[in-house]
């Protein structure tokens, strides 16, 4: 199974920065409502606790962030959170063009869409998908905070909360403060990662040898 040896932070962008370019490296993005817990799930699977920042404050992170996992085998990518209601709606506008302009931009190779496991999928939570299967983005619903309800119920309500936002399948189930279900996300992105270097493979035998230049 995949392991994360080391994370580190690479760059952020907002609105009118140009993307990084990656070398063509998996790039899997983090999106959920603001205080869904994306900044602590991103800690808890790569086991470095000041990795994202994490804030008390919903709606903290404004911009586009980018972490490099284990030498640039793939990136984890952690994009604003969005329906935080008191931020000024200008500032939400400029936030949802910046994820759009991200999920649009064919840098993306797979979704995470976290949902809170105690909470009933908001509208934009169900935005948020309609927007991921538009620009045909595969996707992963994280059930977040699954420490918060009794162990017996957390399969059915990782269920329900998949079925309720519309996705395919059932949730992975996690909790940032027991590190559980961490294993099964890091199984998920390993076969993620190793699809797209397939993918990228079979793209550049396709294209054929380059052209001499004499």
């Amino acid at each position: 199974m995949l392991r994360i040896k080391k994370a580190e932070f690479v760059t952020s962008c907002n609105l009118g920065t140009p993307l990084p370019d990656l070398g063509g490296a998996a790039q899997i993005a983090m999106v959920g409502k603001s205080n869904v817990g994306k900044s602590s799930f991103i800690n808890a699977l790569c086991g470095n606790g000041r990795l994202a920042r994490i804030s008390s404050s919903p709606g903290k992170t404004r911009l586009i962030n980018f972490f490099s996992v284990n030498g640039g085998e793939f990136y984890l990518v952690d994009l604003p959170g969005y329906g935080f209601a008191k931020a000024p709606k200008s500032e939400q506008d400029k936030w949802a063009e910046l994820m759009e302009g991200y999920l649009r931009s064919g840098s993306v190779t797979h979704l995470f869409l976290l949902l809170d496991i105690r909470r009933e999928p908001s509208d934009t939570d169900r935005q948020m998908l309609v927007w991921m299967q538009y620009y045909n983005i595969p996707y992963t619903i994280i059930a977040t905070k699954s420490d918060k309800i009794p162990r017996t119920q957390r399969a059915a309500a990782a269920a329900s909360a998949s079925k309720s936002v519309g996705g395919l399948g059932t949730a992975i189930a996690v909790s940032a403060d027991e590190k559980l279900g961490m294993d099964d996300v890091l199984t998920r992105i390993e076969q993620i990662v190793y699809d797209e270097a397939r993918m990228v493979k079979s793209v550049r035998n396709d294209a054929g040898p380059l052209p001499d230049e004499g």
